[in-house]
């Protein structure tokens, strides 16, 4: 059976995380992504943990890829880049607004070859705008979308996210409007640019927060464990001193959840009565049910609540997220081999095809690992690339 994007040839001007992961998630769907890298290499090869001299995060980040060194800022470099985009179907970069133009890879430049081209730009701030040409690293995002402003408990400085939420929902952005780009190529015979700002990734993905706003004048605020529209539903300490996730969303779920705490008279007083009204008196609620919770061990509490079909879950760490038996039988950790006899392990592709995982068939590349295949396929020879490599074009 064919892979969704067989066929599909993505170039990718990537550094870091978000313009990587976008194109890491097309090669898992099937497509021929070569990353075009400065003869330095990606700066996402020195990032930590080094195994083997190899960073893990970009060997994750670029699995399935090819890789191409080139000096964009020769000519020669520059032609040669021109003449493998004639057949490309996409262009992935992420790089600060400005720079593919200066380079001569700008959108403009690149239609006068392939007038088809879905051309998708990831960047902090966007392709205009007064703050375009600002440095926009995933905390400074976090910072400057309101993201950090609804996190923690309400005076104190919010805790920085221990994810990096702004690249990796700019790269899921990027991904959707690439692959509506290529639907669009299909299906209209027309290319796309697709300019993709992480800061307002994670604004539109701050859905209840910017609604309120919205709607109510409201600002949003700090929460701490609190749900922005639901009590309880938040963290609750152990006796075991662990902590358990439980949501009562509903009024069913509400008293199942009191029947086990032995709080059946709270669902008859009128404060907690109804979904709005526990919200409105949650500095009531919440402490009469952590202090029950805490009479409770938390893998018993969590066996219980689940028998009850009341939404809870232990805060795991990432070794119990991965090493558990639902995650075991789904086989969310592989193995990937580098043709050389070593191996890494890594998280598939979260998504299954016909119940089937996605295949990943190769590491990232070695810098410049298929730069003579992908230069020959434009008419470099041996002795050609050798000359290139002599005059510091590509390795």
């Amino acid at each position: 059976m064919k892979t969704p994007l067989e066929g599909i040839r993505v170039i990718e001007f990537g550094n870091f995380i978000a313009g990587p992961f976008c194109g890491m998630l097309l090669a898992d769907m099937g497509a021929e992504v070569i990353k075009i890298e400065p003869l330095s290499g990606d700066l996402a090869r020195a990032i930590p943990p080094i195994i083997d001299g190899k960073s893990a995060a970009f060997i994750t980040l670029n699995r399935n890829k090819k890789s191409l060194a080139l000096d964009l800022k020769s000519n020669h470099g520059r032609s040669l880049t021109l003449e493998i985009l004639k057949s490309a179907n996409v262009i992935i970069e992420n790089n600060r607004p400005g720079v593919m133009q200066r380079l001569g890879l700008g959108l403009e430049d690149v239609k006068k070859i392939n007038n088809k081209i879905v051309y998708t730009s990831v960047s902090g701030f966007g392709q205009t705008g007064e703050l375009k040409n600002r440095a926009g690293i995933n905390l400074i995002i976090e910072a400057l979308s309101g993201t950090l402003s609804v996190m923690g408990e309400k005076g104190e400085i919010p805790p920085r996210p221990g994810l990096q939420t702004a690249d990796i929902l700019g790269a899921m952005f990027a991904t959707y409007s690439t692959l509506a780009g290529l639907i669009g190529q299909i299906q209209h015979n027309q290319g796309l640019h697709a300019d993709v700002a992480l800061i307002e990734a994670s604004i539109a993905s701050a859905v209840w927060e910017t609604t309120e706003y919205l709607s109510s004048g409201v600002v949003p605020e700090q929460l701490g464990h609190s749900h922005r529209a639901s009590a309880p539903y938040q963290l609750f300490e152990t006796n075991d001193k662990r902590y358990i996730a439980i949501g009562a969303p509903s009024d069913a779920h509400f008293k199942r959840l009191m029947n086990i705490l032995d709080l059946n008279d709270l669902c008859e007083n009128p404060k907690f009565i109804s979904y709005s009204s526990r919200k409105k008196n949650e500095n009531d609620l919440v402490p009469v049910v952590a202090d029950k919770i805490m009479d409770w061990d938390s893998s018993n509490l969590e066996i219980k609540l689940t028998e009850a079909g009341i939404p809870c879950g232990c805060v795991r760490n990432y070794k119990e997220a991965l090493n558990n038996p639902h995650s075991t039988e789904r086989q969310l950790v592989t193995e990937i081999g580098d043709g050389q006899g070593s191996k890494i392990k890594t998280i598939r592709n979260p998504v299954l095809i016909n119940n089937k995982p996605i295949k990943i068939d190769n590491l990232a590349p070695e810098l410049g690992q298929h730069s003579f295949e992908i230069l020959n396929e434009v008419g470099v020879d041996k002795n050609a690339f050798s000359k290139l490599v002599s005059d510091g074009i590509t390795i």
